[in-house]
């Protein structure tokens, strides 16, 4: 499998819970969602945008943009996770995660909307995340981060990631964690994402 077709997409979508109950919805994000997400990037803060991209940034170069709203196995995934407010869906989180079969690992990275930072919503898509990585065949999963990242790392410890040296960046951490089976109690419709995927290039996570 190297492309998901628009049709395939909703149908890997789950259903997460806040600490308070209130449901979280993860999906694949689609071509339509490019102005949607871009804002949400703009919308963060300059230390959440700093954290997430490893640097100083305003929103997403067009390039980019392009990378996150297509997702492939060669390209990588992009979820997002929304919930309705108002009656309409609004996103309150992004991740992005890249299969590795040389090494059998997914990569990732992650931020959650600052106003909805502290409601458990990182935990559940971390957990949701090593699923994913888990139904690609990933014997591991790790990120990478600022070693001024408290949230990150703390939110990684709790999930029981070790902690090592970035190879290539004395300014990053790296967190990784071993992953065997799909793991118990959570949501991962897309669990049922063929295996296939693991025969695309490798790409880079961002």
């Amino acid at each position: 499998m190297t492309t998901l077709r628009l049709g395939d997409l909703r149908q890997y979508s789950d259903e997460l819970r806040s600490r308070e109950g209130d449901c979280v919805t993860v999906r694949f994000v689609e071509p339509r969602d490019g102005e949607e997400l871009q804002n949400y990037v703009r919308s963060l803060s300059a230390r959440s945008r700093y954290n997430r991209f490893l640097g100083a940034m305003r929103e997403l170069p067009g390039a980019v943009l392009d990378t996150f709203t297509h997702v492939s196995a060669a390209a990588g995934f992009t979820v997002v996770a929304t919930r309705v407010i108002d009656g309409l869906e609004a996103i309150v989180g992004e991740a992005r995660y890249v299969f590795h079969p040389e090494s059998d690992s997914v990569e990732f990275g992650m931020s959650i909307d600052d106003r909805w930072q502290g409601h458990g919503i990182g935990a559940a898509l971390l957990k949701n995340l090593e699923c994913r990585a888990a139904a690609l065949g990933a014997a591991r999963v790790f990120g990478d981060t600022l070693r001024s990242n408290q949230g990150m790392i703390g939110l990684a410890r709790k999930s029981g990631y070790q902690f090592t040296n970035n190879p290539d960046d004395w300014k990053l951490v790296r967190f990784e964690k071993a992953i065997n089976t799909q793991p118990r109690g959570v949501s991962c419709a897309s669990w049922r994402i063929a295996a296939g995927a693991r025969e695309a290039a490798p790409a880079r996570a961002i």
